[in-house]
Protein backbone atom coordinates (compact mmCIF):
# COMPACT_ATOMS: atom_id res chain seq x y z
CA UNK A 1 0.00 0.00 0.00
CA UNK A 2 3.01 2.16 -0.21
CA UNK A 3 2.98 2.49 -4.10
CA UNK A 4 4.11 5.65 -5.36
CA UNK A 5 1.61 7.65 -7.75
CA UNK A 6 2.40 8.03 -11.35
CA UNK A 7 3.07 10.66 -12.69
CA UNK A 8 1.07 11.83 -15.90
CA UNK A 9 3.48 13.41 -17.73
CA UNK A 10 6.19 12.49 -20.28
CA UNK A 11 9.49 12.82 -20.36
CA UNK A 12 10.04 14.02 -23.77
CA UNK A 13 14.10 13.39 -23.66
CA UNK A 14 12.80 9.20 -23.41
CA UNK A 15 11.01 9.22 -26.37
CA UNK A 16 13.21 8.61 -29.65
CA UNK A 17 11.75 8.55 -33.25
CA UNK A 18 13.47 5.52 -35.41
CA UNK A 19 15.16 7.11 -37.91
CA UNK A 20 13.75 5.57 -41.05
CA UNK A 21 10.53 7.15 -39.88
CA UNK A 22 11.73 10.31 -40.01
CA UNK A 23 12.94 9.81 -43.55
CA UNK A 24 9.49 7.98 -44.47
CA UNK A 25 7.35 10.79 -42.61
CA UNK A 26 9.87 13.89 -44.44
CA UNK A 27 9.27 11.92 -47.76
CA UNK A 28 5.47 11.73 -47.68
CA UNK A 29 5.45 15.09 -46.53
CA UNK A 30 7.56 16.64 -49.02
CA UNK A 31 5.12 14.25 -51.63
CA UNK A 32 1.85 16.12 -50.30
CA UNK A 33 3.28 19.63 -50.07
CA UNK A 34 4.33 19.23 -53.95
CA UNK A 35 1.04 17.96 -54.36
CA UNK A 36 -0.75 21.07 -52.59
CA UNK A 37 1.34 23.66 -54.15
CA UNK A 38 0.58 22.30 -57.58
CA UNK A 39 -3.18 22.14 -57.05
CA UNK A 40 -2.51 26.29 -56.07
CA UNK A 41 -1.06 26.58 -58.83
CA UNK A 42 -4.36 25.23 -60.95
CA UNK A 43 -6.55 27.70 -58.46
CA UNK A 44 -4.23 30.55 -59.26
CA UNK A 45 -5.61 29.71 -63.57
CA UNK A 46 -9.13 29.21 -62.13
CA UNK A 47 -11.95 31.98 -61.60
CA UNK A 48 -10.52 34.58 -58.71
CA UNK A 49 -14.51 35.50 -57.76
CA UNK A 50 -15.79 31.81 -57.10
CA UNK A 51 -16.46 31.41 -53.50
CA UNK A 52 -15.62 27.46 -53.90
CA UNK A 53 -11.89 28.49 -55.34
CA UNK A 54 -12.04 30.55 -52.73
CA UNK A 55 -12.70 28.27 -49.76
CA UNK A 56 -10.66 25.59 -51.71
CA UNK A 57 -7.40 27.57 -51.47
CA UNK A 58 -7.67 28.60 -48.02
CA UNK A 59 -8.24 25.35 -47.40
CA UNK A 60 -5.00 24.04 -49.57
CA UNK A 61 -3.03 27.03 -48.14
CA UNK A 62 -3.79 25.87 -44.48
CA UNK A 63 -2.84 22.24 -45.16
CA UNK A 64 0.20 23.15 -46.93
CA UNK A 65 1.32 25.82 -44.06
CA UNK A 66 0.41 22.70 -41.87
CA UNK A 67 2.70 20.11 -43.93
CA UNK A 68 5.21 22.69 -43.83
CA UNK A 69 5.41 22.84 -39.81
CA UNK A 70 5.41 19.21 -39.54
CA UNK A 71 8.43 19.09 -42.12
CA UNK A 72 10.12 21.40 -39.64
CA UNK A 73 9.58 19.60 -36.57
CA UNK A 74 10.55 16.54 -38.26
CA UNK A 75 13.55 18.15 -39.01
CA UNK A 76 14.56 19.54 -35.80
CA UNK A 77 13.87 15.63 -34.52
CA UNK A 78 15.84 14.31 -36.73
CA UNK A 79 19.03 16.94 -35.38
CA UNK A 80 18.11 15.84 -32.24
CA UNK A 81 18.55 12.41 -32.83
CA UNK A 82 21.83 12.94 -34.55
CA UNK A 83 23.01 14.54 -31.63
CA UNK A 84 22.16 12.10 -29.11
CA UNK A 85 23.36 9.35 -30.89
CA UNK A 86 26.73 11.17 -31.31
Amino acid sequence: MNEKPQANTVDRSDISIDQRLIEEGTTQLNSEIQVLEAWLLELDTSDQGNSEITAARKSYNDMLRSRKEMLSTLAMQAKLQAVAGN
